[in-house]
């Protein structure tokens, strides 16, 4: 499957959590911005939905936090494809498009929820998303 097209398509985006705390920000202090991802399907649906959550903090106290989830259908040979015993194994190189396709999505929903705010100087970072993405996401299925 290396080498061939793996069909899919985005279907839903959904801003889950967007939480502005601004009494706990300070131009002061240091920033740090953590991120966490999570992945769920869908198996009647072929549906494989990346969840991507980003926290703004400083001192250990979040001022900003996003939580997008970007949903994809994944083409049925394409899912059949991805079948091995009682699991569906998305690769790691197609994992790590979805996620740059999601934090992409992120990065612009962060900026329109922020625009005309002094947060608006807060943009998601570049991410290497081959070293977020550890490994093929592999999933038990009821078959």
């Amino acid at each position: 499957m290396e080498n061939e097209s793996i069909g899919f398509a985005l279907v839903a985006i959904k801003t889950e959590q967007f939480a502005l705390f601004e009494e706990k920000y300070s131009s002061k202090k240091e920033l740090n911005i953590t991120t966490s991802l999570e992945f769920k399907i869908n198996e009647e649906q072929k549906l494989i939905g990346v969840f991507a959550t980003f926290t703004f903090e400083q001192s250990k106290k979040i001022f900003i936090k996003i939580q997008v989830s970007c949903h994809f259908n994944i083409e049925p040979n394409t899912w059949t494809s991805f079948l091995k015993d009682n699991n569906v194994v998305f690769p790691k190189n197609f994992i790590c498009h979805l996620t740059m396709l999601t934090i992409g999505t992120s990065r612009g929903i962060l900026h329109a929820k922020t625009e005309g705010t002094e947060f608006n100087k807060f943009i998601l970072p570049t991410i290497n998303v081959n070293q977020l993405v550890e490994k093929d996401a592999e999933f038990i299925i009821n078959i």
